[in-house]
């Protein structure tokens, strides 16, 4: 377990916390620049030795790569250090104002220059088999981003009060029962770009952005001449609880669905290992 948070406080203010807690996302020069290198190297891993959940979003012939892929901290050597040995934790708990942080998985998506997929509106908690306000998912880029290819969110989006149907990354809506799941389908921000407090940064290796689990995000195509790799890191916090959802659930822990009941406690689950607590 990581218990060290030495400097923390000198790399996540307190208006960084408010504005976590108020925007639903935040970035953070420099958090994890020290582990820019071996999550580099992770990836190129990950990319050679796909997972058995990757995706490949660019339809054959068409220019660019858009892959994604997850669940495999266990695996890779690099993600598994720095969940257990980085500031991950220390930085989750301060941000989430929690005691104790757990590991909920890794995300690693890639666009590679010139490609036209976008990253659809969505938001991530209604994909999850997880219950709980206390959450923080780490999007850091392995390579300079520009702000015309960064991730984009909307400013308090996570506090709508709204759960909108799961998206795939290729475009179509995932089949969810929207009444019994008290959800709706995301309108058609893009359509719409104004009506909404879009905001978006240009980005350094080893800078995070910190995100609600409900806040809404998305990501424009990388039309440019450079890589824009991005490996997420999301940790749930002290009131987390296992959730039963109606359809499908990503990632989808089948496992942990044949013997949790709704509800459920994660402190004896192992694969949400405890990676800090105070």
């Amino acid at each position: 377990m990581n218990n060290a948070a030495s400097d923390i406080n000198d790399k996540i203010s307190d208006d960084d916390i408010k504005r976590f807690e108020t925007d639903g996302v935040v970035v953070i020069r420099g958090l994890f620049s020290d582990w820019v290198p071996a999550l580099q190297s992770g990836v190129d891993s990950n990319m050679s030795q796909p997972g058995p959940f990757a995706r490949f979003y660019t339809p054959e012939g068409e220019s660019g790569h858009f892959f994604g892929d997850y669940c495999n901290w266990n695996r890779i050597d690099e993600y598994r250090e720095f969940v257990t040995r980085s500031q991950l934790g220390a930085a989750a708990s301060r941000l989430m104002r929690s005691k104790e942080v757990r590991f909920f998985h890794e995300h690693v998506l890639v666009k590679e220059p010139g490609t036209g997929e976008r990253t659809p509106w969505h938001h991530d908690q209604p994909y999850y088999s997880i219950d709980g306000s206390q959450n923080v998912s780490f999007w850091i880029p392995l390579d300079p981003v520009a702000q015309s290819v960064c991730p984009e969110f909307i400013k308090g989006s996570h506090a709508w009060g709204k759960w909108y149907n799961p998206t795939r990354f290729t475009g179509q809506d995932w089949d969810r029962e929207q009444e019994a799941e008290n959800m709706e389908f995301i309108p058609d921000i893009e359509a719409a770009r104004d009506d909404y407090e879009i905001v978006s940064w240009s980005l350094e290796p080893g800078d995070a952005l910190a995100f609600n689990f409900l806040t809404i995000h998305g990501a424009p195509p990388n039309l440019s001449s450079d890589r824009r790799r991005g490996f997420s890191a999301r940790v749930i916090g002290d009131d987390a609880r296992w959730a039963t959802r109606t359809g499908e659930t990503s990632p989808p822990f089948p496992e942990l669905h044949a013997r949790l009941e709704h509800g459920a406690s994660l402190e004896s689950v192992d694969e949400f290992p405890l990676i800090f607590s105070t």
